[in-house]
């Protein structure tokens, strides 16, 4: 029998992840709509204008008072479309692009080394985030929405479907690529971390027999450790993505419809600090933090255990 141990297909890995992720989300989404709230809080605005929402808490307590479990997971169905082509790609696509680097400069396409693993981990993330800007978009938009407290541009769509074919018929084919390099900016920061801290710490706790390698708790541990790095290397990424996504359009003289405050990503941060200070970048950092680290913790853990049953249900466990 070979010693190869058999690897999943791309596409095998990309609905495994993608799965993975749809879990995740239901369980952080309601922290993602109160991190959306919270970035656009007194957006350009010098000592950050009359506060709504106070913190991460308030903004959960406030939008299920006012909004209920409709409120909480706005955006759900989108982020759910949205999850797979991000993640799956992410998950997918990160071990196939490790090993032809690996190969490529002539080292084992086994061997975990720091710089390929975070080449390959921020180009996943840039190939999901360029598939998956659409939905982003809409999910950012749907979640600012607030018929109690507005916060920002406020954009009334009935559904995803609804948002999408008002994007078109206002913005045009422009509207779906709106902020794709901020998406690609935060995408790629957090992919650059995400699966190589997991990966280290997967090893170390492997490698010195701390944990085994199939117990549910190494995926947790490595996954918490991953979802921290992550939220503290994304975090004015991610600011600059919402606020970019959320911004009023204007449509010039030529007929394009232009985002009326910010140019660019790095045009979003420098503003941003110029007016709010650098503090502006962190605004919504304990929601942020209280989405990502779930949502990686279930993501990872969860992609690990899919991927686990659905080789013993296809090959058996004779599969190594």
């Amino acid at each position: 029998m070979s010693t190869d141990v058999r690897q999943l297909s791309t596409t095998e890995g990309f609905l495994c992840g993608g799965l993975a992720a749809c879990i995740a989300v239901t369980i952080s989404n309601p922290a993602e709509v109160a991190k959306t709230r919270l970035q656009l809080q007194g957006e350009l605005v010098k000592g950050g204008g009359v506060k709504v929402y106070n913190n991460a808490f308030d903004a959960m307590i406030k939008t299920w008072r006012n909004e209920g479990i409709r409120g909480m997971q706005r955006g759900l169905g989108v982020a759910y479309a949205y999850q797979i082509p991000l993640n799956g790609s992410r998950l997918s696509f990160y071990e196939p692009f490790r090993r032809t680097i690996n190969r490529v400069f002539g080292w084992s396409s086994a061997d975990q080394i720091p710089i390929t693993s975070l080449v390959a981990g921020a180009a996943s993330g840039v190939v999901g985030a360029i598939i998956g800007n659409p939905l982003f978009l809409v999910k950012a938009r749907m979640q600012a929405y607030s018929p109690a407290l507005p916060i920002g541009t406020q954009r009334h769509y009935r559904n995803s479907f609804d948002a999408l074919a008002t994007i078109w018929r206002t913005e045009g084919i422009r509207g779906y690529v709106r902020g794709m390099d901020a998406a690609i900016l935060r995408t790629a920061m957090g992919s650059s971390v995400q699966l190589p801290t997991y990966n280290w710490t997967k090893n170390q706790l492997v490698g010195h027999s701390i944990l085994p390698g199939d117990s549910v708790w190494t995926f947790l541990a490595s996954s918490s450790v991953s979802g921290v790095c992550v939220c503290l290397v994304m975090q004015p990424a991610d600011t600059a993505l919402t606020r970019m996504y959320n911004q009023p359009t204007t449509k010039l003289p030529d007929g394009r419809v232009v985002g009326a405050l910010y140019k660019s990503p790095i045009d979003c941060l420098w503003r941003t600090v110029k007016t709010e200070g650098v503090l502006g970048w962190y605004k919504g950092s304990l929601a942020h933090f209280l989405r990502i680290t779930p949502h990686t913790i279930i993501t990872l853990t969860m992609n690990d255990v899919i991927r686990n049953l659905y080789k013993d249900l296809t090959w058996g466990r004779s599969y190594v």
